[in-house]
């Protein structure tokens, strides 16, 4: 049994994403402390921006032909690729950004489909916890209804390319308390954040009884 999880929030010790995912890992790591755990942390230590594009440029050149940074890039892929295969349990933190994925988070998805070979659900079956967050609201109704363009998008990657058996834990209004221009929404806020612990902890525990 092993775990992958991955973050990718620039916020550091203050990520909101990062703290959810924390409480899925203690649950689990509670349940199987001997569980053995491959960490990847997309925004500390960002892929290259370029991998990618030398990955596929590398896809079209003879292996004897490939530049020394086509195959570096080519490596990459495949580890990328390959800590998703081998993962048994996976714990994803990627939070919204200007709207969609960071460009950490496109970077990884990209690498990692360059690394496989078409199609390949590189989580097929594979329990997997994806958790968000977004800093304002995009509920029903809310000025920014359908500008999140995040969890749809991961649910097409994770879920539906990739094939994991997807758990989606999130939270809205982490900005709340931050950006004074919200201290409106306190309560509401406050309520969010205590069903997505709570929704965390039992995604935890669910992981640990696999």
């Amino acid at each position: 049994m092993s775990v992958l999880r991955v973050d990718s929030s620039i916020q550091g010790p203050h990520s909101a994403s990062s703290a959810l995912a924390d409480l899925v890992m203690s649950e689990l790591t509670a349940a199987r402390p001997d569980v053995p755990v491959v960490s990847r942390h997309l925004a500390a230590d960002p892929l290259p921006a370029d991998a990618w594009p030398t990955a596929i440029g590398a896809a079209f050149t003879a292996a004897e032909d490939r530049t020394p940074e086509q195959q570096a890039a080519v490596a990459l892929a495949g580890e990328v690729a390959d800590e998703l295969r081998r993962a048994e349990l996976a714990v994803l933190a990627l939070p919204l950004y200007n709207w969609g994925v960071s460009q950490h988070v496109k970077a990884w998805i990209d690498l990692a489909l360059a690394g496989g070979e078409q199609g390949e659900p590189l989580l097929a079956g594979t329990p997997t916890v994806l958790v968000t967050t977004r800093g304002g609201a995009y509920g029903p109704g809310t000025p920014k209804e359908g500008w999140d363009h995040n969890l749809d998008y991961l649910r097409r990657i994770v879920a539906d390319v990739w094939q994991a058996d997807l758990t989606v834990v999130e939270r809205e209004f982490t900005l709340v308390g931050v950006n004074p221009a919200l201290d409106a929404f306190l309560e509401p806020a406050a309520l969010m954040k205590k069903e997505a612990e709570d929704a965390a902890l039992s995604a935890g525990r669910a992981l640990a009884a696999r």
